[in-house]
């Protein structure tokens, strides 16, 4: 009986051994799957060569409802108000205004995802590049949810373009700091190319077409960013709520000032509401 018993444990164990053997295996197998050599060198910290502005906003192609909001949003803003724009209390930007690039940013390419690590707000980006078909509900988020695909445009046996296209968007969102609004619904669709320059390997450029029922037409704008050549860059920590005197009350902006009291944004603005707070008597 204890030979039999004995000789049980082994096959236990060497099944086991065999199991683990297997998984490492096909672990290895996958690692040596993904060849780093196909994919652009995009290591090294990114930043952006001009203001973090979408485009010329004389340009958009807003519909006249639309139009007539951005128009009253600017008429807020020269007020002193904030207009459209939903960031002045550290809300996300969103896609596509994360790629404006507010802050340095980091590319990381993994075998089934390509991350955008970017230290502002919660502007970081998951791009799915693992074949998925689109979710049947998606969670909207400000980021959206990205499904990217690797291309070799030369046919040279290297990928040349990362082709994204990001949905299930929330709001509210706007292009950049003019406001410039997107539809409601927020059924945007924006589809990416993002791609090294071929003469210069440290320029980075990112074509956003934007696809909105606020638009009359889908909108393209192009990003372009530099690789910084420091071996050892800082990334610097950027903490929106910090020092932030940005205070909304009602939906009315107000500010704290350097003496940290409550101050009108705008011109002959009433205070908030004060009956829940003991009133001073003369």
């Amino acid at each position: 009986m204890r030979c039999r018993s004995s000789i049980g444990s082994r096959a236990r164990m060497t099944a086991r051994l065999t199991a683990s053997l297997a998984a490492l295996l096909m672990l290895v197998a996958g690692a040596r799957a993904f060849d780093e050599t196909k994919y652009p060198d995009l290591k090294g910290q990114w930043d952006r060569t001009a203001a973090p502005r979408w485009a010329d906003a004389k340009s958009a192609p807003l519909t006249p409802e639309y139009r007539a909001i951005f128009e009253a949003n600017l008429k807020d803003q020269a007020a002193g108000g904030q207009g459209t724009d939903p960031t002045f209390t550290c809300l996300a930007p969103g896609m596509p205004r994360v790629m404006n690039a507010y802050e340095p940013f980091e590319v990381v390419v993994t075998p089934r995802s390509t991350h955008i690590l970017m230290d502002h707000i919660h502007d970081s980006r998951r791009i799915f590049t693992d074949g998925r078909e689109w979710p049947k509900d998606i969670e909207p988020s400000f980021s959206g949810y990205s499904i990217g695909k690797w291309i070799d445009e030369d046919g040279d046996g290297r990928y040349d373009v990362l082709a994204v296209e990001t949905r299930g968007l929330r709001g509210p969102r706007s292009y950049d700091s003019t406001g410039m609004p997107f539809h409601s619904d927020n059924e945007t669709v924006i589809n990416e190319r993002i791609y090294l320059d071929k003469a210069d390997k440290n320029t980075l450029y990112d074509e956003i077409t934007v696809t909105d029922h606020a638009l009359t037409r889908p909108w393209t704008a192009t990003k372009k960013y530099v690789r910084r050549p420091d071996k050892q860059v800082v990334w610097r920590e950027a903490v929106c709520a910090e020092n932030n005197p940005h205070v909304v009350i009602a939906d009315e902006p107000y500010m704290l000032s350097a003496d940290g009291f409550l101050m009108p944004a705008k011109k002959d603005q009433a205070p908030p509401d004060l009956k829940y707070f003991r009133q001073s008597r003369k």
